[in-house]
């Protein structure tokens, strides 16, 4: 599994990880066999949040790394509701418990919310300094609100954007990953396999992906996967609730494609006009 520096972290992560969002309406005992799967397959970087099944998920994450913590780069996430100054710490503290720990590597604000940027950012700082998270980030902000965030924050403060990715929606690379490769924010694709919306094989960019895949020996998923972290700042999260497609998404992390192969893949999967708003589920 190829594993890069994390932007200003200089942490070394997989640049596939384990997505857990609805994880809850799975069978938890193959959910749980699932994530361990991946931690044995090298994919350390787990990404969970407050919000999944209402901390049902940070439950499961919890007992699936039990024994395991100093192995996983875990990531969660506070809701924007609870992103106040004392809000978001008491909400970290909660998700703490739930996840069986006392510290998580990277928290996140899940979006863009009413409270001031300033008092979500302070509370990250205080809880930094606690030593309850290493490192702060963001959740769907755009090109836009990143700026603010940066302006609040300063250089190197901000330590990832996890947006919406896939190769049916390249719209990020407009101005959102040109921003964090400007400023060394690492970019965190979630639904990397367009949550349900997988090309199909009779579409341009299925059989794109399909040709690749039988010249590699590999599959279509794990072509998508490679497509996406071709750029050294992005990171690509998966959800699998069954460990032969956990095995799958892992051995994607070795795949490097050719520049005919991506070439071929962009213009199966247009680029496109930059949206007016940023994409998100």
């Amino acid at each position: 599994m190829i594993r890069r520096p994390f932007g200003p972290t200089s942490v070394a992560v997989p640049v596939v990880g384990q997505g857990t969002w609805n994880l809850e309406h799975d069978d938890r005992r193959t959910a749980l066999a699932a994530l361990r799967c991946g931690l044995d397959a090298g994919m350390t970087h787990i990404d969970t949040a407050e919000m999944y099944g209402d901390g049902a998920v940070e439950e499961i994450v919890g007992e699936a790394i039990a024994g395991r913590r100093d192995e996983v780069f875990l990531v969660t996430k506070v809701l924007p509701r609870n992103a106040s100054r004392r809000g978001t710490v008491d909400a970290c503290a909660r998700s703490l418990r739930r996840l069986g720990t006392d510290r998580v590597d990277l928290y996140l604000l899940h979006w863009p919310g009413r409270h001031p940027l300033a008092d979500t950012i302070a509370a990250f700082e205080e809880l930094r300094q606690k030593g309850q998270i290493r490192y702060w980030g963001l959740s769907n902000f755009d090109a836009e609100d990143l700026d603010l965030a940066l302006a609040e924050a300063g250089p190197r403060g901000i330590a990832c954007d996890q947006v919406l990715y896939h190769p049916g929606e390249r719209g990020i690379e407009h101005a959102v990953l040109p921003w964090c490769e400007e400023h060394d924010v690492p970019l965190m694709a979630y639904s990397p396999f367009g949550s349900g919306s997988f090309p199909s094989p009779r579409s341009r960019g299925g059989a794109a992906l399909a040709e690749v895949a039988q010249a590699r020996g590999a599959t279509p998923h794990q072509v998508a996967l490679a497509f996406l972290v071709r750029r050294p700042a992005v990171f690509a999260i998966p959800k699998a609730a069954r460990a032969a497609h956990v095995a799958e998404n892992a051995a994607a992390g070795d795949l490097i494609l050719s520049a005919a192969e991506i070439a071929a893949l962009e213009a199966a999967f247009p680029l496109g006009e930059r949206p007016a708003r940023l994409p998100t589920l």
